[in-house]
């Protein structure tokens, strides 16, 4: 029975020197996918199949055992948002957040496994370029390119924490939800932001939809190709997709009344045309493709004030 007062963590450290990998599951507690993948593996080393020579490498199943027991997204709140410590935690996810900071902070390398809920196909999301900006500075994008290149997915999508930011100045000048979290940047900060800015580096691997038998399948060949990739299990590396779809987030719609509907049912990676229609405000206003490009994370359930979808086109960033 998973406790909703204590996270279970399973660390396996090899006895020559190595990277230091954390492995997490059911940030989201109805993404489940990530935890299934991880007890898959956990019980291939408890069986001798994969052994772990160097490093270490450490296992979280369940980020969110709250949300996790009761099947749903979060407890109270999204913890893949504003992750950061706080010596006043006001909620299950900032005392979460407490746990696993310290553990992001002891390991160089993440492996982020979730899922989605409209249909579709596996993607990894993956940081910025190497800069010095304010935003999200960081220096280790080649290595977060081959790690995104092998854990075995044919689509990469780049740009969160820019387009967040941008989404963030639009409802500050709106004023459209005054004094709310989303008005803050941080805001944006998830698992993957955390250990860029703790120096690591790492990324999201959305495992398919929440219900796809193949989801675990998917967490699994990613942790096996991840330990392959660092050297931390002597296991063959499989190379990368033949062809990766590299795509950029590049901004982001917010609803701004339960009114607002999409002019169609939309997955995610579904294709824009120039000039499609995308959605009709309330007040009859209509939003439309600013050009060819793809639409993600459409979500007909969005609060008005959140985010509604995002925009996306062909990033110039190749693996």
């Amino acid at each position: 029975m998973t406790s909703t007062r204590h996270l279970r963590v399973h660390r396996c450290v090899g006895l020559r020197p190595g990277p230091k990998l954390l492995v997490t599951g059911a940030v989201h507690g109805n993404e489940t996918a990530g935890t299934r993948g991880i007890e898959r593996m956990l019980a291939a080393i408890d069986r001798g199949e994969i052994d772990i020579v160097r490093g270490c490498v450490t296992f979280v199943p369940v980020c969110n055992p709250l949300a996790y027991v009761g099947g749903r997204r979060f407890g109270d709140r999204n913890l893949n948002r504003r992750l950061q410590p706080t010596a006043t935690p006001q909620d299950n996810e900032d005392r979460i957040a407490n746990a696993l900071w310290p553990l992001l902070a002891e390991h160089e390398v993440l492996l982020d496994l979730h899922s989605f809920r409209s249909p579709g196909r596996a993607f990894a999301m993956r940081g910025p370029a190497d800069n010095r900006g304010t935003l999200e500075p960081f220096a280790q994008a080649a290595a977060e390119a081959a790690l995104a290149a092998h854990v075995g997915v044919d689509r990469v999508v780049d740009g969160w924490m820019d387009v967040y930011a941008r989404g963030v100045a639009r409802r500050r000048a709106a004023a459209l939800t005054p004094g709310s979290v989303h008005e803050d940047p941080s805001y944006g900060v998830g698992t993957t932001e955390a250990m860029r800015a703790l120096g690591g580096y790492g990324i999201t691997l959305e495992c398919g939809q929440h219900e796809d038998p193949a989801g675990p399948e998917v967490a699994y060949r990613a942790i096996h190709q991840t330990l392959a990739l660092l050297g931390l299990a002597e296991i063959p590396l499989a190379p990368p997709p033949a062809a990766i779809e590299c795509l950029s987030l590049v901004d982001v719609t917010d609803r701004h009344d339960a009114a607002d509907v999409f002019a169609r049912p939309w997955t995610s990676f579904d294709p824009l045309a120039a000039g499609e229609l995308i959605a009709r405000r309330a007040d009859g206003s209509e939003l439309r493709a600013p050009a060819p490009g793809y639409i993600v994370f459409p979500d007909v359930s969005a609060l008005p004030g959140h985010e509604w979808f995002y925009y996306a086109r062909s990033s110039p960033r190749a693996l």
